[in-house]
């Protein structure tokens, strides 16, 4: 189990200015966010040239890269382009987002299949994320979707089951499907709160992920809208320290 941040949580940033920064909060890991319509990393440019790209992490970081997310879905082309830029970077972890709710099941599964037949070749795990207005916003329905196509597994961001006006979901059953994981403090009304003010159980969290032997990354991932800029180098640290006390 190791712990990283995501390139996400410096969302108004260029690509290698937040890999230094997240160095400079002593971070060893990072994942990499892909966005086409954010400040950092687009998947047009790894689809371009991943070649430049893996020589621009490498010129701008001494970070282990340990996985990639996809903010949204891309056509085929983009993503071998993308698949052969993880490689290159020994990256063995890519998240993307299931589809939205109301899209057909069998539509959905075919969808993954293509995409996991296509990482599976070449050594790399896909995991699909848990996440509110897309299929996996039920866990049951996550847990289908991965039984269904050979190879894939789960991202799960247990705040999308926390932070529910109802009830908070139960969703341990989904951990033995986990590949990956994305955290922040939630509380059962707001999607991110300051660290220690939530009711993500961390503790509890770690060791069911062991109990599954879970051997994957706890990511550290802020949401943009919903990050107060000013101090969000205080909450990453806070959580990694509190991560690192735990695991």
């Amino acid at each position: 189990m190791y712990i990283a941040a995501s390139t996400r949580c410096f969302f108004d940033t260029g690509f290698e200015e937040a890999c230094q920064l997240i160095s400079d909060l002593e971070f060893d890991k990072v994942e990499l966010w892909l966005d086409e319509n954010g400040a950092g990393l687009k998947p047009s440019e790894v689809h371009a040239d991943p070649d430049v790209v893996c020589a621009r992490f490498r010129d701008a970081s001494r970070l282990t890269p340990v996985a990639l997310q996809l903010e949204h879905d891309v056509e085929m082309p983009a993503f071998a382009a993308i698949i052969q830029f993880a490689k290159q970077l020994k990256i063995t972890q890519i998240t993307i987002h299931a589809s939205p709710i109301g899209t057909p099941f069998n539509s959905e599964i075919d969808r993954l299949r293509a995409m996991a037949d296509t990482v599976i070749r070449d050594g790399i795990r896909l995991s699909i994320k848990t996440m509110s207005g897309h299929l996996t916003e039920d866990p049951h329905t996550a847990v289908e979707l991965c039984e269904s196509v050979r190879g894939l597994g789960l991202t799960l961001d247990p705040s999308y089951y926390v932070a529910r006006q109802a009830s908070t979901l139960n969703y341990d059953f989904v951990l033995p499907h986990v590949y990956h994981v994305h955290l922040r403090d939630t509380s059962e009304t707001q999607l991110q709160v300051p660290v220690g003010l939530g009711n993500i159980d961390y503790g509890r969290l770690i060791t069911q992920l062991r109990g599954n032997n879970f051997n994957g990354v706890l990511s550290i991932d802020l949401i943009p809208e919903q990050t107060d800029i000013e101090t969000r180098a205080l909450e990453m640290r806070k959580l990694r320290l509190l991560l690192e006390s735990l695991y």
